[in-house]
């Protein structure tokens, strides 16, 4: 069997020891953490390269043993859009100093143009993964959002026609690979995403009585964590708080930062739909605080209109807190609809309301859901990710060593 000891992981446009839910990170950054943690159990050396959060300064954390984060001072404080043209430099600060490695694992389509470079330098197999795509990014957008730059289609199509395998989260996500860039099928993986099943459960006493002070005794608390921008749908759900009479006890606690270039003034459509008394906002926080929330919360919200997988619905469920969410991208395959959570098919404020008055007024509903949740999400760790993951590499290289 052919071996794979060392792996260079490329995440130029964000580092995975940022903290999601703020600025450009999200589920990617907590994909590429955990599954570099989990394969470096298994034997890796696993290396991660990003960008320096200040200029001239180059900086090599070891969050787990056997994996490094090394952090270049290339495009220092560029934003995402002006990434692309910093790929050949980044490309070059790694190779000046680093490698060669048994594979190249780029995330996202920016830093897949740095791994085509390194790829071709060392003669290792790319493994990529999306995360997103341009195409059904685009298909999905919500109102106001703009469209995805060409530039970026363009260049996915041509990393899904060179890179030696690539690796997606859902079935559905390896069918739109085929079907809108026309990918190689038997060159796809499908790889589901993980949860911390240590740091995410329901073993604590849930309620969190300190995390429900400013939630009306008695009011059913819906949270919504993630990056608020409109991709994630915020806007649905305090839109729908407007249809649910005062009488129905609804709290939201919005746990995220603002994100992305098409700002979402929420405080704006709060006052607008007059629910200020039923909304909170709460800053970004870490894995185990996270958990807290959950556990915190009647019920966990995903209106997203495009989710490659849904992390947050799959950590939410292995609390044992129900999942709202729409019927989009992975969250199908994340949320056991009617076993675990609720799928919406529609973003119209009035069905979202609807769905959070049946939850609310439903505590015999919510217990059924409840109690299914965390069985749900037993079937998705970390461990079971990366060991596929470390399969996916060997398949790589076996083909690039094989004779043609």
């Amino acid at each position: 069997m052919v071996r794979v000891k060392t792996v260079a992981v490329v995440s130029m446009h964000t580092s995975p020891l940022h903290q999601p839910g703020s600025g450009d990170a999200g589920g990617m950054n907590v994909y590429i953490a955990n599954t570099a943690r989990e394969m470096a159990r298994l034997g890796l050396s696993v290396d991660i390269f990003t960008r320096s959060d200040a200029p001239g300064e180059r900086s090599v954390v070891s969050p787990a043993p056997g994996v490094r984060v090394i952090a270049l001072p290339v495009a220092v404080g560029v934003e995402k859009a002006g990434l692309p043209a910093w790929t050949p430099p980044f490309a070059e600060a790694i190779l000046a100093d680093y490698g060669p490695y048994d594979a190249v694992h780029a995330h996202y389509w920016i830093s897949g143009l740095v791994g085509q470079t390194l790829s071709a330098a060392w003669s290792a197999p790319l493994i990529h993964t999306m995360h997103t795509l341009a195409l059904v990014k685009d298909r999905g957008r919500a109102p106001g959002d703009s469209a995805e730059p060409a530039e970026r289609s363009e260049a996915e199509r041509q990393l899904i026609a060179t890179a030696d395998r690539m690796i997606v989260n859902t079935p559905s996500e390896a069918e739109d690979l085929i079907a809108l860039y026309g990918a190689d099928g038997t060159a796809v993986d499908v790889i589901s995403p993980g949860a911390d099943l240590e740091t995410f459960s329901p073993a604590e006493t849930h309620p969190q009585p300190d995390l429900r002070a400013h939630v009306a005794e008695g009011a059913f608390h819906l949270l919504f964590a993630g990056r608020i921008q409109r991709l994630k749908g915020p806007q649905v759900l305090i839109e729908a708080l407007a249809l649910i009479p005062s009488e129905i006890p609804v709290h939201l606690s919005l746990v995220g930062a603002q994100s992305g270039s098409s700002e979402l003034d929420l405080p704006a459509l709060i006052r607008e739909c007059g629910v200020e008394d039923r909304v909170s906002f709460h800053p970004p926080v870490a894995p185990p605080e996270l958990a807290r929330w959950y556990r915190a919360a009647d019920a966990v919200a995903m209106p997203s209109f495009s989710e490659s997988f849904g992390l947050v619905a799959l950590e939410a469920q292995a609390c044992g807190t129900p999942v709202l969410a729409a019927d989009v991208g992975g969250l199908p395959q994340a949320v056991s609809d009617g076993r675990t959570g609720l799928l919406l098919t529609s973003h119209d404020p009035a069905d979202w309301a609807t769905a959070i008055r049946r939850l609310a007024e439903n505590p015999a509903l919510r217990q059924e859901l409840a109690y299914a949740a965390p069985i749900h999400a037993r079937a998705f760790g970390w461990q079971r990710t990366a060991m596929f993951t470390v399969q996916s590499y060997r398949l790589a290289r076996e083909m690039r060593d094989s004779p043609s």
